[in-house]
């Protein structure tokens, strides 16, 4: 693919169109020479995964301009999950298809093999389906957040981007919270076992259940995203678009009813 430069990137999240996280990505990819499309969801989508969710009215999905201070490029808030938008926007919905996807900043890590549940990743597997690159950015923290490390680490990420992204190439990238300079550096990691937070059953009643999330407790295996971020590392994991597995079942050709 080359350089993404002048390329047009889509940008999209889970957490909302309205999210500080977005817009400072927005602004980022604008700075990174990028020709920007925000387009989020009108509500917070956490936990979408690759879901097509979208509110319908007589088979059509709405969405309306948002304003967004430093970002010149358009700004919508869609009624659809976030890999329902990035299907859409490959599919003319919004103008010219996007060249590469870009989700987040999240508010939270989505690290680990739990990032089979975000969709601030979802969004970007999505585009690598339909061979587009992307990068899925999250940090580690919910609330007060200072975003100068956030910034500083997708500066630097962009930066190689715009030299090495090729189809398909995916990206998840997870920022410390912490000061920008007390950012370590910029690693490469596997994922971690679990993820970030656990879910666990607290109770059931007839009709319901209650569920608990919580950071799961001991220490993740050494080395892995999860806690190569809590020691001050900002991580950068390569992941792999949905595709059958090296080795099949042995059925030859025309065989029914084998797998009971």
């Amino acid at each position: 693919m080359g350089k993404v430069l002048a390329m047009r990137a889509l940008v999209t999240n889970d957490d909302g169109a309205n999210s500080e996280g977005i817009q400072v990505l927005a602004r980022a990819a604008e700075d990174a020479g990028m020709g920007v499309l925000l387009a989020a969801p009108s509500w917070n989508s956490s936990g979408a995964s690759a879901s097509l969710t979208a509110v319908l009215e007589h088979g059509r999905f709405g969405y309306r301009h948002v304003e967004v201070d430093g970002i010149a490029g358009d700004c919508l808030a869609v009624d659809g999950a976030p890999s329902f938008i990035v299907r859409a926007a490959l599919g003319g919905a919004f103008g010219d298809p996007p060249d590469v996807v870009l989700s987040g900043i999240n508010l939270g890590l989505n690290a680990g093999q739990a990032i089979l549940h975000s969709g601030t990743v979802g969004a970007v597997m999505t585009g690598a389906t339909y061979h587009r690159p992307g990068i899925a950015f999250s940090l580690d923290r919910a609330e007060d957040v200072e975003w100068d490390a956030a910034r500083q680490v997708v500066d630097e990420v962009l930066g190689w981007w715009t030299e090495h992204a090729r189809p398909g190439l995916v990206l998840n990238v997870n920022i410390p919270d912490a000061e920008p300079d007390a950012v370590r550096g910029l690693c490469s990691a596997p994922l971690a076992e679990f993820g970030a937070v656990t879910a666990t059953l607290t109770s059931r009643e007839s009709g319901s259940v209650l569920m608990h999330y919580e950071s799961p407790t001991g220490d993740p295996e050494p080395g892995t995203d999860v806690a190569l971020v809590r020691e001050g590392w900002a991580t950068v994991t390569a992941l792999q678009p949905l595709c059958a597995a090296p080795e099949q079942p042995a059925l030859g050709p025309g065989h029914r009813s084998t797998l009971r």
